[in-house]
């Protein structure tokens, strides 16, 4: 559930966007409204929300001084809501990265697209975010360990085939090499990456590859396909199906958003 701010010093418009919309069937809760913008910042504060709605003119402070001020406290995402067509106004609004710009009137169904398109956006930064969590690791040795639950004195064939896939994970492998390798059966490797890890192989393998391709992306000097190659997909498609079936968001869609985070931090 997506908790929703409405900052709006008109009562007539800020009651109507409450009560006239049903937000609970678009999976969102108007947690808090506000009528001037120093009562929106510390509802914003209070009840951290994920979305401001906020009309720009207001009382005390602007619903744009409002947002860049709570920014600083707590991350959301904003939508403006105003009568002024200005280009300042909108210069503003770009500056302080606000998801979009919606004139008064305010079109019902205009309103509702923008708010669908945000919460795409919304879930999207939460798996990066998920991704860059888990990459944040201390060193890279301990991050399959990290990643997938193992035990210290584990089956000695498992801990090899572990360290195999991180040394080797952008070589074409199997479990069968691996076990010849070991000089045991695949059957037998299987049962035991199964018991110890609840994966298999190829489940190892391929989550491994998209945590490593997450940190080439992050960097934003790669194109998505030439990652695709560097950590061991030979085929473009299955890198993109194999990213998405893991992180819940395109190789294509992480990329511009990590290219996004680094440039808000220069």
């Amino acid at each position: 559930m997506f908790k929703i701010l409405i900052a709006e010093d008109e009562d007539i418009i800020r009651k109507g966007l409450i009560c006239t919309i049903d937000w609970l069937s678009i999976g969102c809760t108007v947690v808090a409204e506000a009528s001037n913008g120093l009562e929106g910042l510390e509802m914003i504060e209070k009840y951290k929300p994920d979305i401001v709605i906020a009309d720009i003119r207001m009382p005390k402070i602007d619903g744009l001084e409002m947002i860049q001020l709570a920014l600083r406290r707590h991350n959301f995402e904003s939508i403006i809501l105003t009568g002024y067509s200005e280009f300042e106004y909108a210069k503003r609004a770009i500056n302080l990265r606000v998801f979009d710009y919606i004139l008064k009137p305010v079109d019902e169904e205009i309103l509702l697209e923008t708010i669908e398109k945000l919460k795409k956006s919304i879930e999207e930064k939460r798996i990066y975010n998920s991704i860059m969590q888990k990459i944040k690791l201390k060193n890279e040795s301990d991050l399959i360990d990290s990643i997938f639950y193992t035990k210290e004195n584990i089956n000695y064939y498992v801990k090899q085939t572990l360290h195999y896939i991180k040394e080797r994970y952008n070589q074409k492998i199997n479990i069968k090499s691996i076990a010849d390798e070991l000089g045991v059966s695949p059957s037998y490797l299987s049962r035991k990456l199964k018991e110890v890890t609840s994966q298999t192989f190829l489940e190892i393998l391929n989550k491994y590859r998209v945590y490593k391709a997450a940190e080439l992306l992050k960097t934003g000097k790669y194109k998505v396909y030439e990652v695709a190659y560097i950590v061991g997909f030979s085929d473009y498609k299955q890198f993109y199906e194999v990213f998405k079936k893991y992180t819940k968001i395109a190789p294509t869609n992480f990329l511009k958003e990590g290219i996004l985070k680094i440039k808000s931090v220069k």
